[in-house]
């Protein structure tokens, strides 16, 4: 479905944030006394806190700011909201049941209770230069659950609200990122894939030609996906080899290609997405 809308035209298409689209999130719990998680990409640098009580965001937990970026911009407001429960979970591509609707309700309280600070560390007359901005998510969220699913809203015309914080709002309406919403939701099972497909989106539209992003060190892709550390660069290779996998089959075309020395991946300039002046965001 994913490939076949592609070749129509037809995405269902959405929109990432910038930070977690070069720094992902981490794709595993992290053991629960671990609450800061760090990742590079060059100069850009992302930081995630979480909350004492319930701990960082991590695994299908990054849908989140997906898809309140593509409310967001699609409602023009940073107060998101929805009807119902069902609504919700429709959203998300998650299926219907209190189960599901619970573990939603644990990834909001993870990404409602995380601060990020994201910037760039640069160097400017030989004085090192750190610039960041430190925000929150959402600045206040609240949502309810009925177990009947003929129910639309609560008395009153309550409906699940979520506000973003000024911060978030204007990071993702200054630097809105396009992704294919279908692909998300297939990818959500793999958040490593996710992770790829999202970068891989965004850096073959910004590419100007063949160019080559290196795997190890600094600047290298495993310093910027939320992959745990590999101790042996080959074991990275082997994981990212199968992530690629993923997202070849939502996007044949991707001209991500490793270098036969395994330490470079070769990109190119592609569309992923449905390029401006396309199909309307439905």
């Amino acid at each position: 479905m994913v490939r076949e809308r592609r070749e129509d035209n037809a995405q269902n298409l959405g929109f990432s944030s910038r930070p977690f689209v070069l720094c992902g999130l981490p794709v595993k719990r992290p053991p629960k006394r671990c609450l800061l998680h760090e990742r590079r990409n060059g100069r850009s640098v992302l930081q995630v806190t979480g909350h004492p009580s319930y701990g960082l965001p991590y695994g299908q937990d990054r849908l989140v700011p997906i898809f309140l970026s593509t409310m967001a911009i699609r409602q023009k407001s940073s107060r998101v909201t929805f009807e119902s429960a069902a609504e919700m979970l429709d959203t998300f591509g998650m299926q219907q049941g209190g189960s599901q609707y619970r573990r939603l309700v644990d990834s909001f309280q993870r990404i409602f209770g995380a601060t990020i600070f994201f910037g760039t560390d640069g160097q400017r007359d030989r004085a090192p230069v750190v610039h960041r901005a430190r925000f929150n998510f959402m600045a206040e969220a609240r949502i309810w659950y009925s177990s009947d699913p003929e129910q639309r809203t609560l008395p009153g015309e309550c409906h699940n609200l979520i506000v973003l914080s000024p911060e978030f709002y204007r990071e993702i309406t200054e630097h809105p990122i396009p992704t294919d919403i279908e692909a998300a939701k297939a990818l959500a099972g793999s958040p490593a894939a996710l992770d790829l497909f999202t970068w891989l989106s965004y850096r073959c539209f910004t590419a100007r030609g063949r160019e080559r992003v290196p795997l190890f060190g600094e600047f290298g892709l495993v310093s910027q996906l939320g992959s745990l550390e590999y101790a042996r660069p080959r074991k990275f290779r082997e994981k990212l080899g199968g992530w690629q996998k993923l997202v070849r089959a939502m996007w044949p075309g991707c001209p991500a290609v490793i270098d036969n020395g395994g330490t470079w991946l070769w990109v190119d300039r592609a569309n992923a997405v449905v390029p401006a002046g396309g199909p309307n965001v439905r």
